[in-house]
């Protein structure tokens, strides 16, 4: 499987949340900054439904528009998540 994918935007306070979590966990992810890229913002859409950000995706494990509690949440709801993230 490929590494997990985030979505960010560059000035986003809840990215770099996001961004220093996955750091402190040791988590290689592809980042798509979606301003410095915004040929990318269509592909955060169209796997997300929305143009929201932080937006993280890994196989079908996917949570837009998060803080780090809320993503936590959402792992603890997929335990198969929590496994292949290892975290």
């Amino acid at each position: 499987m490929s590494k997990p994918t985030l979505y960010v935007k560059q000035g986003c306070p809840w990215c770099v949340e996001a961004l220093a979590y996955f750091n402190a966990k040791d988590i290689d992810l592809e980042i798509v900054d979606v301003r410095t890229e915004p040929n990318r913002m269509k592909e955060l859409v169209e796997v997300s439904g929305q143009s929201m950000t932080p937006t993280f995706k890994h196989g079908d494990f996917l949570v837009a528009d998060f803080d780090v509690d809320e993503f936590e949440a959402a792992l603890n709801k997929n335990p198969q998540a929590r496994e292949k993230l290892q975290v």
